[in-house]
């Protein structure tokens, strides 16, 4: 039986993304769209609802008049407006897109031509060098476009994204209605993502649009957005979760998107844009609060911040809410807009969401993949629990494959918003869609009201030799509470004499912290700190789930670009 949420809020249906694009069209055509620094003035400069659909009609018709219909076309770059256009232009009658990290390097980038082979890449001035390198070994390529090169210094292969606009436009002029007329088939591949690999491979998730509208449809029945609401765009947008959740959800709804210009920017961009919402992870939201305390802390405030939230959780309870006053400079600090923050990617210590909670922002985490286009499950903004993902979205079959005695099992799914499969495994694709279902490789179990707990994924489990599972994430958790730990990785070490994997933690410390409260950040001394932190970790464990072990690191883990640590790269464990 099927535990999850009904819709709440109701929204217009729509059949596929240019569907959404065009019925978006007729609501919204004089709204605000897209918000983006210029390199000129300094400031935010506004693209209107109807400008943006105008220029994605000419770059898509540009695109079929070089003869790409049909064809992959990659894009590559920082999040900025001109990605936003080449995503939606290539899926609504070009062909298939497939977003790149921008972080990835030569041969990688040239892994992905191999498999998937592109006919042109749209890239950024950023990537001008790696797409030079590139062109040199990938034959298959057709078109280099640059983002940022001008009309007139094309070479060959590599020509402009001005210029394809110009012509685009003088098509259009001409009566060319090829791309405006272009029909869409909704179950049709027309995406394909790359997955970001913690654990493994990447893999190329084939997604449809009816994969991405029919979870843009459910996910925001859950959470009520308003036509005034601003996004700030932080997250890759290569990685769907930004894509479907920060860039395509608030253009169904008829809000507005500013782009970050960067981590160092962004309580500034917060303010500069007038943003009132923010997709984040957990190691921003988490790196936010203790910087917060720790100013707190500094300043002798922290007493007094204590002393305000309960009396605010009070007052709550009686209906009374002053949490804008009271927190007012906290609030100031963030932005003075921000009114949502959304957590996802991994799961969030609850600590942080309460605590955002109180001081006047909504918090909500979800639970997705990228092969779900990407969510799964979400609290809603008037059901929730912060140490859950939440509950199925409307639509979405969520089960606990095979449970322990306790109740934990694989978490698997079924619904209109799960993949087609992945590129070229035929084999892969008949294990994941077992029992009709998509096994996700995330662990965890459901309470009686359908709410989601993930334990961790199912390739980091670690067995003991009695059959026992321990689920690191769980305990970084306990761990990276301490304002003494920036991140932390848990994991096993197999004992050479007992054959016992010992329980292994790997610690990056905050100098920071150490030199403010104690004035001392010797590596002798923080090691018998952090050996202190992790008995009283290991008091609230059970025996067999004890960490054994202490690491310090001197530099930061490896970490995909959406902040999830990559557990399986050598340099982690070191």
């Amino acid at each position: 039986m099927r535990k999850g949420f009904e819709p709440i809020y109701e929204c217009r249906k729509v059949t596929d993304i240019k569907d959404l694009l065009y019925s978006g069209l007729e609501l919204y055509a004089e709204n605000p769209l897209f918000l983006e620094k210029s390199g000129e003035t300094g400031r935010y400069e506004t693209i209107l609802y109807k400008d943006y659909v105008s220029e994605v009609e000419c770059l898509g018709t540009a695109l079929l008049s070089l003869g790409l219909g049909g064809s992959h076309i990659a894009v590559i770059g920082e999040n900025r407006y001109r990605w936003v256009t080449s995503y939606m232009a290539v899926v609504n009658g070009v062909g298939t897109i497939v977003p790149v990290d921008k972080e990835l390097p030569v041969h990688e980038i040239m892994n992905i031509v191999e498999r998937c082979s592109p006919s042109a890449i749209i890239y950024s001035g950023k990537k001008s060098a790696e797409m030079a390198e590139l062109a040199k070994r990938a034959d298959s390529v057709r078109f280099f476009i640059g983002m940022d090169k001008k009309p007139g210094d094309e070479d060959g292969r590599f020509i402009s994204y001005d210029g394809l606009i110009t012509m685009g436009r003088k098509e259009i002029e001409a009566a060319n209605r090829s791309y405006i007329d272009a029909k869409i088939d909704p179950q049709a591949v027309n995406i394909l993502l790359f997955t970001s690999a913690t654990t493994s491979t990447s893999k190329a998730a084939q997604l449809t649009h009816y994969n991405i509208v029919s979870n843009l449809m459910s996910m925001v029945t859950l959470i009520k957005l308003e036509q005034s609401d601003r996004f700030l765009s932080f997250l890759p947008l290569h990685h769907t979760y930004e894509c479907t959740c920060g860039f395509l959800c608030p253009l169904f709804m008829g809000c507005s998107v500013a782009f970050s210009e960067g981590l160092k920017h962004l309580v500034d961009n917060m303010k500069e844009s007038g943003a009132t919402i923010m997709l984040g992870v957990p190691l921003l939201f988490e790196g936010m609060y203790k910087k917060l305390w720790k100013k707190a802390e500094a300043s002798g405030s922290a007493p007094k911040l204590r002393k305000a939230l309960k009396i605010s959780n009070f007052l709550m309870k009686l209906g009374i809410d002053l949490r804008k006053k009271l927190f007012h400079t906290i609030y100031e600090g963030l932005g003075g807009t921000i009114r949502m923050f959304i957590s996802g990617a991994a799961a969030i210590s609850p600590d942080v969401a309460k605590f955002f909670r109180g001081i006047g922002l909504d918090f909500f985490q979800g639970y997705g993949l990228t092969e779900c286009s990407p969510i799964l499950a979400l609290n809603s903004d008037i059901d929730f629990i912060d140490a859950s993902a939440g509950k199925a979205i409307p639509g979405v079959d969520i089960q606990i494959w095979e449970p322990n005695e306790e109740g934990i099992g694989e978490i698997v799914a079924k619904g209109p918003n799960i993949m087609k499969g992945y590129l070229d495994e035929p084999g892969l694709n008949e294990e994941i869609f077992e029992g009709g279902y998509f096994h996700t490789g995330d662990m965890g179990y459901m309470d009686d009201e359908g709410f989601i707990f993930i334990t961790g994924r199912k390739k980091c489990v670690i067995v003991t030799k009695n059959g026992k599972n321990i689920y690191p994430e769980e305990i970084e958790q306990l761990i990276n509470k301490s304002a003494y730990v920036s991140e932390s990785m848990v994991f096993g070490v197999v004992d050479p004499d007992s054959k016992e994997e010992l329980i292994t933690a790997s610690i990056l410390p905050d100098l920071e912290v150490f030199e403010s409260e104690f004035g001392n950040s010797s590596p002798e001394f923080v090691k018998s700190k952090l050996r202190e932190l992790i008995k009283g970790v290991n008091s609230s464990l059970v025996n067999y789930k004890m960490i054994r072990d202490v690491k310090v690191r001197s530099t930061e883990f490896v970490k995909t670009t959406t902040g999830k640590i990559k557990r399986y790269v050598p340099e982690n464990k070191e």
